[in-house]
Order: C-alpha cells, then structure tokens, then sequence
C-alpha cells in the first residue's frame, strides 16, 4: 500500500486541500492519501486555531463518501513540537506493510533544506509535488525563513512534481476572516464542511 501523506492544520479544511487531496490519490501512483492533522503546538497557541478534535471531525466529515482520503490523528500521540522525520518513523514501525510518501506544496519544497533529517526522508520517501500559489502573507513568511528556489531537489529521483495538479490561491485564514466578516463562504467549503461550521458557529468571532 502507497500512501501520500498530506499534512496541515486545516483551519479549516476547504476545496482547495481536496482538490489536490484526490489529484494525489486519483491521478498519480498513490493508493491511498492519509489528511494528516497538525496538532495545535502548546508553546505557540492561536486564538483563531480550533481545538485538535474539531479540525479532525471536519477533515472525516469533508472526505467520509471518499475510500481514497483518510483523515489521520497520528500527530496528536506524538511528542510535539511534531518533527516529519518522527512522524514517518513511528508510521514505518506501525504499519510494516505501508509504505509512506509525503505531498507538499513547491514553498515547502524549496524550504525543506531546513526541515530536520531532510537528507534521510529523502533518501526513504518519495515528495509528491505540487504547485503552490503563495498568498502576499505566505511570500512574506518564506522570505523571513528563507527558501531556495531550486535546493537541488527538483530533479532528484525521489522528487515527483506534479505539474498538472489543479490548484488555487484560496487559504484557511480567508475563509476565516471571511466568515469572522459575515461573508458568504459556502462555494469554498463543501457542503458538509460549511454545514458543519455553521452549526458550530466556528470562526465567527
């Protein structure tokens, strides 16, 4: 079994993350794709972030019809901050018979110089790459780390870019400025998830 792990904290989950979430499972080698959600870092607490359990129960509820997408709390039993490379070893010891992929968008390509045991996820695990179209928030947060356009990376033979996967300049903190404003979101969500964060009153103030 070849699964693409797909991690964020999806705050909350929109069209954008399952459009690329079924590209990956649908369009390329990949049987399955695991939504991986980041657990909420105690050091460094948003008041804008909903509490773990909540952001897992609207990633189940956006992908439940689909048997390719899985939402996943396997961050929350780790140690935190969560490191990949800790997140990928503790998969490969649990699920022997899995063999696990990482999907991230070219940003996180061109700052994964940076990410720990960089060199050993890469050398294990194939990057399904897709493209990314930055917000002015998200350009200004790559300059500040610093990035590298190419890292060399590119054409390694574990790099799989994914050119033709659909993407939009469409972010979790619009829809949450946008409902916080009053603003008709419901062609952002699915329908499931934009139900579910109405009954919920989520992000309204």
């Amino acid at each position: 079994m070849k699964v693409g792990l797909y991690f964020g904290t999806f705050n909350p989950i929109h069209v954008g993350h399952l459009v690329i979430s079924n590209y990956m499972a649908d369009y390329t080698d990949l049987d399955q794709v695991w939504l991986v959600v980041s657990p909420q870092n105690p050091l460094k607490k948003k008041k804008s972030l909903l509490a773990d359990y909540h952001r897992l129960a609207i990633v189940q509820v956006a992908i439940e019809d689909n048997e390719k997408l899985r939402a996943s709390d396997i961050e929350f039993k780790l140690s935190r901050p969560s490191y990949t490379a800790s997140t990928l070893a503790y998969l490969k010891e649990k699920y022997a018979n899995y063999k696990f992929h990482l999907i991230m968008g070219e940003d996180n390509l061109r700052t994964f110089h940076k990410w720990r045991n960089h060199e050993a996820i890469l050398e294990n695990h194939k990057l399904y790459v897709y493209p990314r179209v930055l917000t002015i928030q998200e350009e200004e947060e790559v300059q500040q780390i610093g990035s590298q356009p190419d890292n060399g990376y590119i054409n390694h033979p574990n790099v799989v870019i994914c050119d033709d996967a659909p993407v939009m300049k469409l972010s979790s903190s619009f829809i949450r400025q946008a409902i916080k404003e009053g603003n008709d979101v419901r062609y952002l969500l699915t329908d499931p998830v934009h139900k579910y964060v109405e009954e919920m009153n989520f992000y309204k103030k």
